[in-house]
């Protein structure tokens, strides 16, 4: 099985949602499938069905959760440097509009492009990969093609 590269911040953010789901959700959907219960017949009751519908997707993303926290390999960016590469904090200007972004490149199961963080498997995480601070790459994006100035490369 191959390792998923996951920075502290994102294996903790993992490990807490399935603590959670695991100590909360499930026992509080395991009361509700039980209180629907006693309402009488499942097959016409909608509280039974919405419950067990939940509790479904709570067993499947615990599943989901364990395996990914399995095949985890933490890695901490402040112990790196050099060319751009996983755990990279990257601030970048737009060639054409000038608009300046900063973003961290980061596993897949933590990537939030609103907060900053970049899935590794992205377009534009690919195409900085081994770049340096002054580089300019060319990124083929789902809206065309972009061209990225990097400003600064920083492992925090």
């Amino acid at each position: 099985m191959e390792k998923i590269p996951l920075t502290r911040a994102g294996f903790d953010k993992l490990d807490a949602e399935l603590k959670t789901l695991k100590t909360v959700e499930r026992p509080a959907i395991i009361r509700a499938i039980s209180e629907a219960r006693e309402h009488g017949d499942l097959s016409e009751n909608a509280e039974y069905h919405s419950a067990k519908e939940k509790q479904s997707f709570i067993e499947g993303r615990i599943k989901e959760l364990e395996g990914v926290i399995s095949l985890a390999d933490v890695i901490d960016p402040t112990k790196l440097s050099g060319a751009i590469k996983f755990g990279a904090t990257v601030e970048l200007v737009d060639e054409d509009t000038d608009e300046e972004r900063t973003y961290q490149i980061v596993g897949e199961y933590e990537a939030d492009i609103e907060k900053g963080l970049l899935n590794i498997k992205s377009p534009l995480a690919r195409a900085l990969i081994g770049k340096e601070e002054g580089d300019s790459v060319e990124v083929r994006t789902p809206g065309g093609e972009r061209s990225y100035e990097i400003l600064s490369v920083a492992y925090k």
